[in-house]
């Protein structure tokens, strides 16, 4: 059975620009590593309107980075995991969390597998859903 990705853009707020926070079987992957106050990586960064969005799977593997502690990620480390597509298979893996957040999240946390179908969808749906940019 996959993994099943959604990927939210949150309004920006008093101290940061639009973020993007990533839901893997309904629940925030974000806020389950990095704790509450944690942030994921701004939407400019990874939905950029230049480019293809760097959550794009392809064959070679590359590391993402995914959120950071209230504290910064400067701080006390990223969460980040490596991303890569295996034929009709995307896969994280090899994740990396920050040191100092008091998480529920299993360390390592497991790898995940979506569909690539339903992850390249997502991804897509993501990059052209631009409401965010309003408020930049």
């Amino acid at each position: 059975m996959f993994d099943r990705l959604e990927i939210r853009v949150l309004p920006p707020g008093r101290r940061f620009a639009a973020q993007v926070r990533f839901w893997v079987n309904d629940e925030d992957i974000v806020e389950e590593a990095v704790d509450e106050g944690g942030r994921g990586p701004y939407a400019a960064d990874v939905l950029p309107a230049e480019w293809p969005s760097p959550l794009r799977a392809t064959g070679e593997a590359r590391r993402l980075e995914l959120g950071e502690p209230e504290c910064t990620g400067g701080c006390c480390g990223f969460l980040t995991a490596v991303v890569q597509r295996f034929g009709q298979i995307v896969q994280w893996s090899d994740w990396e969390v920050p040191w100092a957040a008091h998480t529920d999240m299993p360390y390592p946390p497991p790898e995940l597998h979506f569909d690539a179908s339903q992850y390249d969808a997502e991804v897509a749906r993501a990059e052209t859903d631009r409401w965010w940019q309003v408020y930049s």
